[in-house]
């Protein structure tokens, strides 16, 4: 299958593109500085941002499917990365005819994303955590969110508690409806084991799913 990845770069990213690899699949990849990329002999690599039409277009191209890692560097400011992104990305989706995008989220992206927690958990996290040290993270990912559902691509946005650098355990809860009670972090590795095997699957076609130990 011939993928078409933003975020390459990142840690998760990096993991992506390994297991994208290692399955066999052709990537194009979106890059500021390709000659920093570990698998740059190993993929074909547009340069340029993801806030540039042309270069969003010409990494689509093609493609069969898109995933997505783009997402804020820094808590504390507002970067605007997915806002600025994710509508170029749905728009040359739709140009070039490419329904499938798997776009990485955080579990604070939906209104229900704590229904499951213990009521102190749901208080801190709304009155201290959202609005204050992940304030800006967590309004990216509420506009990814209501950017892919008011579209008409065939989007999944996995919807993680904190991420990890640890190894993939290759096993972890899955909810449609809410974070998993105290689910309080899963690993990077696992998310992009979970991201790669949407290709293959359309039991969370336009859903929003949560992933957590």
């Amino acid at each position: 299958m011939r993928i078409a990845l933003f975020g390459a770069s990142g840690a998760t990213g990096r993991l992506l593109t390994e297991r994208l690899l290692t399955r066999g699949h052709t990537i194009t990849a979106l890059l500021r500085t390709p000659s920093t990329f570990p698998f740059r002999d190993r993929i074909q690599i547009i340069e340029g941002s993801a806030f540039e039409a042309d270069a969003v277009a010409h990494t689509i191209a093609g493609s069969d499917a898109v995933l997505s890692a783009l997402g804020a560097h820094s808590p504390l400011r507002n970067e605007n990365v997915l806002p600025r992104a994710i509508p170029l990305i749905v728009e040359a989706m739709q140009h070039a005819g490419v329904r499938r995008i798997i776009a990485l989220g955080s579990a604070g992206a939906r209104e229900d994303s704590l229904a499951k927690q213990p009521a102190l958990a749901r208080w801190i996290a709304k009155n201290i955590v959202y609005k204050f040290f992940l304030k800006w993270p967590v309004y990216e990912q509420v506009e990814q969110y209501r950017l892919l559902s008011k579209s008409s691509l065939d989007w999944t946005m996995p919807l993680p508690s904190k991420l990890t650098n640890g190894p993939a355990r290759g096993h972890y809860r899955i909810d449609g409806e809410a974070l998993p009670r105290n689910g309080l972090q899963i690993s990077r590795a696992d998310v992009a084991d979970f991201m790669v095997q949407q290709l293959d699957s359309t039991q969370w076609l336009r859903r929003g799913v949560y992933l957590s130990y």
